[in-house]
């Protein structure tokens, strides 16, 4: 009892620290919030605009709730400036309709219409997306940018088309790195069509491919990496092997990934072999223990925002916060642990 009253606590200091600095921020924050296995990134920027990508599972309006939770009580927020929805998979999307309800949402940036329409639960939660957008809706082209104020947010993914040329210090590749890879069947799914967006601030960038298969990811580091290195990685398609491609994991040379995966959805061993195991990486964070790999493929306990199966869960997050001459601090809202890393 004793250690579980000591962990809420630590939860609660972070989350005050979170909102007393949205009231007067200097940093740009990025929180990860635990939707099971979903997709639920919030940007903040130094200005306090912002920018959510996907909302998670319509399950309950549990992951709706979660956002809602995190956007107002921790980063302090009002309303959202920019939604990015990157594809329209139901851990997604789904929980667009009840968080739409909960607090504003001004724009709403997608890859283009569903491309799996079919009856049932896919066409539900279009049908809800539609509503929730309406006149508020645009697609955005390979090289856009999304507006917030301080920061250069570029499109480098969209509708299965990937930026053209090299960018960030991008240029061609180790040739040895892109011989003959390994390529996986065709994908023509929502997953290889996702919306996806390189952040910069000063020296610091994120990068965030959505779910972005296996293929696609060795057409954009081969044979000219077109995205230069990483610092902070969003770990593509939640660690599932559909994506994950080593070419590509190798290429950008992230110095920290961090994996949205659920205790059952995602987080797969191989994947997490390749991430943990690629030149430059100094630290995986995750949001949930995987159950679906062995617990030696997992990070260090230290790193897990939530150590239990999705039932007992309370959805602890991760947030990064970046500061302007480029250091970077990651912290687990469980335990209070934190690691600074400086940008390369």
């Amino acid at each position: 009892m004793r250690i579980a009253i000591v962990l809420l606590l630590a939860s609660l200091a972070v989350a005050a620290a979170d909102a007393q600095r949205g009231n007067a921020r200097r940093t740009l924050d990025i929180y990860w919030v635990d939707v099971e296995g979903g997709g639920a990134t919030l940007v903040v920027s130094p200005s306090g605009e912002s920018l959510l990508v996907d909302t998670g599972w319509r399950k309950d309006d549990r992951d709706a709730k979660r956002i809602y939770e995190v956007a107002t009580r921790a980063a302090g927020l009002k309303k959202i400036d920019y939604l990015v929805i990157t594809h329209f998979h139901a851990d997604h999307v789904g929980g667009v309709g009840a968080l739409s309800k909960l607090m504003p949402i001004d724009r709403f940036l997608d890859h283009g219409d569903t491309t799996e329409n079919r009856p049932g639960q896919a066409a539900d939660e279009w049908a809800i997306y539609q509503e929730a957008s309406k006149g508020k809706r645009s697609q955005p082209k390979l090289g856009d940018k999304i507006p917030l104020k301080g920061l250069d947010v570029t499109v480098v993914a969209v509708d299965g088309a990937l930026i053209p040329r090299p960018i960030n210090g991008g240029g061609m590749n180790d040739a040895s790195l892109c011989a003959n890879p390994v390529l996986k069947r065709p994908d023509t799914s929502e997953n290889g069509r996702s919306v996806g967006f390189l952040l910069q601030y000063g020296k610091f960038n994120f990068l965030d491919l959505g779910d972005l298969t296996w293929n696609k990811e060795i057409e954009m580091v081969c044979p000219v990496n077109r995205l230069g290195k990483i610092d902070l990685f969003q770990v593509s398609h939640h660690g599932m092997d559909l994506s994950g491609a080593p070419q590509f994991v190798q290429s950008i040379g992230a110095r920290v990934a961090v994996m949205n995966n659920g205790p059952r959805k995602g987080g797969i061993g191989s994947y997490l072999d390749i991430v943990k195991s690629a030149p430059g990486l100094e630290d995986l964070w995750q949001l949930h223990t995987s159950f679906l790999a062995e617990r030696e493929h997992n990070t260090s306990e230290e790193r897990i925002a939530n150590l239990e199966e999705e039932a007992a869960c309370t959805g602890h997050y991760l947030k990064a916060s970046i500061d302007a001459d480029g250091r970077y601090t990651m912290t687990n809202t469980r335990n209070g642990v934190s690691r600074t890393y400086s940008a390369r």
